[in-house]
């Protein structure tokens, strides 16, 4: 049996479509080690890709949290990320980081740490909305949605839709089995051949059959 041949995207394609340079598969792009990005992830901006790595603020070595992103993830122009970097600290009598600015400053946090919520974890398949922002150490699961203009302070379930400032939780896509199944298939994990193979099922609504190819 001849196998079937197929006309994939090229994932390490930085602009897929031609004449068109507002969008790119963004791990392409990147170019801080800081920030990990999956296959197909794509990033439109509204005047120019290279936006990205200026919207993750406060993102510097020494505080070492990462920004990780997962496959198959649209993420919109304007969306910002803010890192640990920006946190001050906040139990003592001043905020200011008086360490920073060294010379005789420069001991004043001996024996204390700047606090930190870890990575920024997006999961796999999440769409963020246009000038959405996503606040530090949050972990948005596979398939969620955000909203534009969202402030995402908080961890969003999979399959999520949420809005607002702060986002809460709309509702959800699917039934809590369904989500279930989902995660299970992660048919982001598929080999290319086999999504390419059910493009028509994962544009449509049928958990089962999805499930099904994973039996």
């Amino acid at each position: 049996m001849t196998k079937q041949k197929f006309d994939i995207p090229d994932k390490d394609q930085t602009f897929p479509f031609d004449h068109y340079d507002r969008l790119c598969f963004l791990k392409n792009i990147i170019t801080n080690p800081n920030i990990i990005v999956g296959d197909y992830t794509y990033y439109d901006d509204f005047e120019d890709v290279h936006n990205f790595e200026k919207n993750v603020k406060y993102l510097f070595d020494f505080t070492g949290d990462k920004l990780i992103i997962g496959k198959f993830c649209m993420i919109a122009s304007d969306v910002t990320f803010i890192m640990n970097g920006g946190n001050h600290m906040t139990e003592c009598i001043s905020t200011f980081p008086f360490a920073i600015f060294g010379k005789d400053w420069s001991k004043a946090m001996d024996g204390k740490s700047y606090p930190t919520k870890g990575n920024t974890v997006i999961g796999n398949d999440v769409w963020i909305g246009y000038n959405a922002t996503i606040m530090p150490g949050v972990t948005i699961g596979d398939g969620a949605i955000i909203a534009t203009k969202s402030v995402v302070t908080s961890d969003v379930a999979p399959y999520a839709i949420v809005g607002g400032n702060p986002a809460k939780e709309i509702k959800r896509r699917f039934t809590d089995v369904e989500i279930e199944q989902l995660l299970a298939a992660s048919w982001w994990d598929w080999p290319i051949e086999k999504i390419t193979e059910n493009i028509k099922l994962l544009t449509a609504m049928d958990v089962e059959a999805i499930t099904a190819l994973v039996q």
